[in-house]
């Protein structure tokens, strides 16, 4: 459990730092004089990436309460 969740941690410190854009998008934004548009484009795509990771988490999380909460009552029975 303990290194679940220290690759968790690893996991969310390193995405903040990502440089997520296609070739065509990069090449395309470097072209321009202020960056103020490359780092809007960066923001959105990983806003965008990070939020089927997160339902499909509560999802999961969810699931295994559920399923926790069922066993705990199995075996008070």
């Amino acid at each position: 459990m303990k290194h679940k969740i220290i690759f968790l941690l690893f996991s969310i410190l390193f995405t903040w730092s990502t440089s997520a854009q296609c070739a065509m998008c990069r090449a395309v934004l470097e072209s321009e004089e202020g960056q103020s548009t490359a780092e809007g484009i960066n923001d959105g795509i990983v806003y965008l990436m990070a939020i089927p990771y997160i339902l499909v988490f509560a999802i999961g999380f969810f699931i295994y309460k559920k399923y926790s909460k069922t066993l705990k009552q199995n075996k008070t029975e």
